[in-house]
């Protein structure tokens, strides 16, 4: 069954947005719906650095159509820590904080590691461990950004699929872009967006991705990200994208 490709951006609070892809005078509280109505997800960074109320992600989802996602960044307690084995009561927190207030408009739950964080397959190994299927009767998908290159080893792979976690692609200049096996979803993270680009990445490169996304929906569900960069140029590259899909 060909999977669904969603595409977004990174929250949608920004002010250089406002009069360029928000139209001038759009009450900063219709933001969100928005973007809900131009795109088709959204990635939160906001609960990377603290905890949400439920009725806050009520609300989220209540601003959105049906078939928009998000994905939501796990908090940085969770990842940014010496021996990831001991995360299991931050993890435990980041999932009971009323994420399953979303329903079916959660997406993916990133976990993103520091670039210094070198893959430890014991500790790595218990982490993953740890991280749970489901919360309040909502199933979870997990994807994992690491950005060392000790995670170019079969062995990180090999666990990931075991665990049913995505490895994130992601298109940076000094991370590294790992491919990991198919286990039903695919999470991409485009970090080139320029200023001197109208749509952040040129046309071809548009085309590529939107072309990478198309082959990766065949395995599942597909979720793009543009995200920092020329942060002011993501909205018009995640619209080039899926107006190139379409």
């Amino acid at each position: 069954m060909t999977g669904q490709v969603r595409i977004g951006i990174g929250g949608w609070v920004y002010e250089p947005w406002r009069g360029s892809f928000y139209p001038a005078g759009l009450r900063q509280k219709d933001e969100l719906a928005y973007v809900g109505a131009h795109l088709t997800a959204t990635e939160v960074n906001a609960t990377y650095y603290s905890s949400q109320k439920p009725a806050t992600f009520a609300n989220w989802a209540k601003a959105v159509p049906d078939g928009f996602q998000f994905a939501l960044k796990a908090s940085r307690y969770c990842t940014n820590r010496k021996v990831l084995a001991e995360a299991g009561g931050s993890i435990a927190k980041f999932t009971g904080q009323g994420i399953a207030e979303l329903g079916d408009r959660l997406g993916p739950i990133l976990w993103q590691f520091m670039p210094t964080k070198r893959f430890d397959p014991d500790d790595f190994g218990a982490f993953l461990e740890l991280l749970p299927d489901a919360v309040d009767g909502i199933r979870l998908r997990h994807a994992l950004e690491v950005r060392h290159e000790s995670f170019k080893d079969p062995a990180f792979f090999d666990m990931a699929k075991e665990a049913g976690a995505a490895v994130v692609l992601a298109d940076h200049e000094d991370y590294p872009a790992l491919t990991g096996h198919n286990v039903g979803f695919a999470y991409l993270r485009l970090m080139r967006t320029q200023t001197q680009e109208p749509t952040g990445y040129a046309p071809t490169d548009i085309d590529h991705w939107a072309k990478r996304a198309v082959d990766l929906s065949e395995k599942g569900d597909v979720y793009g990200f543009f995200i920092s960069g020329a942060k002011e140029r993501n909205p018009a590259a995640a619209q080039a994208m899926i107006a190139a899909l379409a």
